[in-house]
């Protein structure tokens, strides 16, 4: 195609970007590329992503790159979804968790600017919640990474915003320090793919598209992005030493012993801890009594009584390197 013909477009959050650097290296790798000039589009605090993105889709852009947090790429995402129009990450937050779990690589701007303009493309899936607030509105939102009801939604809903700038993701271990008094097993109902609606008490239910989080930790070990399958992880620890075996096996079992022939053979011999429990599935309806915190990608989405959860497959087409 001639450069008259081809454009992108940026969804940037302007308080997370250097918005001059930014404009510059874009608009190097786009001459680079031999494209049109690019469309920009900021978010506010009214529109996270969801309406530029719609307006850079209105702008006939063949590419859409978000820049800003996880928020700004799960809002860009929810508006591509199902569009064809490939979204490229220019990652700017202190998360970045699509673009850790598909390994692209982080802090350099001038490669991830040239993949959005020349890289491959690569269907994934998005997962999508439904959720019921206790007035009975419904809401519907996409996340890419990990959505998740009880103590984890409660962490970030108490997360210090100012000092999660300050030190990115080691704020949530302080929102955790501080959800602890509050910290009670959360009775639900669930059904798995529309089956019989069984009982479970749980500290925290997570639903992952993908497993990895911030500091190697693997939450979701069988979790890929582009399955067609939601991954479920539902921690219950018991007694004292509960939490420990918890994280025992997240960092030591997950993130250590899997990576290697010898450390999975010792997991197949291992007893199962039953503070955890793993499952997939296509859909999972969550029912509370009482109405819980939700997040979606590490962002709180208030307080829910039920909330349907399933995956879209291929829904969405990501740029990467060639």
């Amino acid at each position: 195609m001639t450069r008259s013909k081809r454009r992108a477009a940026v969804v940037y959050n302007p308080t997370k970007v250097d918005i001059r650097k930014l404009k510059k290296t874009v608009t190097g790798a786009e001459e680079s590329a031999g494209w049109g000039s690019t469309h920009w589009f900021a978010t506010s605090e009214d529109d996270p992503g969801q309406g530029a993105t719609r307006r850079a889709l209105a702008a006939k852009a063949d590419v859409v790159m978000a820049a800003g947090g996880d928020g700004t790429v799960r809002a860009v995402a929810e508006s591509l979804r199902g569009s064809g129009v490939p979204l490229a990450l220019l990652p700017s937050g202190t998360g970045n968790l699509l673009a850790r779990n598909l390994g692209l690589p982080l802090g350099n701007l001038e490669h991830s600017a040239a993949d959005a303009f020349a890289g491959a493309d690569r269907p994934i899936d998005l997962g999508v919640s439904e959720i019921t607030r206790a007035d009975g509105e419904v809401q519907e939102n996409v996340f890419l990474v990990m959505a998740g009801l009880g103590l984890d939604a409660r962490m970030i809903a108490l997360t210090d915003s100012k000092l999660k700038k300050a030190v990115g993701w080691l704020a949530y271990v302080d929102a955790g320090v501080r959800a602890l008094p509050s910290l009670k097993p959360v009775r639900l109902r669930y059904s798995v793919d529309d089956g019989v609606e069984r009982q479970l008490s749980v500290h925290t239910i997570l639903i992952g598209n993908c497993g990895a989080l911030p500091g190697g930790i693997l939450l979701l070990p069988e979790a890929k992005p582009d399955d067609g399958i939601l991954d479920i992880a539902a921690l219950r620890p018991q007694g004292k030493l509960g939490w420990l075996r918890v994280w025992n096996k997240i960092t030591w079992e997950n993130g250590v012993l899997r990576k290697t022939k010898t450390g999975r053979k010792i997991i197949d011999l291992s007893k199962d801890v039953k503070d955890v429990s793993y499952f997939q599935c296509r859909s999972l309806r969550i029912t509370v009594d009482e109405p819980q915190a939700f997040q979606l990608d590490g962002d709180e989405f208030g307080e829910a009584v039920s909330v349907l959860n399933r995956v879209d497959p291929g829904a969405l087409t990501v740029k990467v390197p060639a």
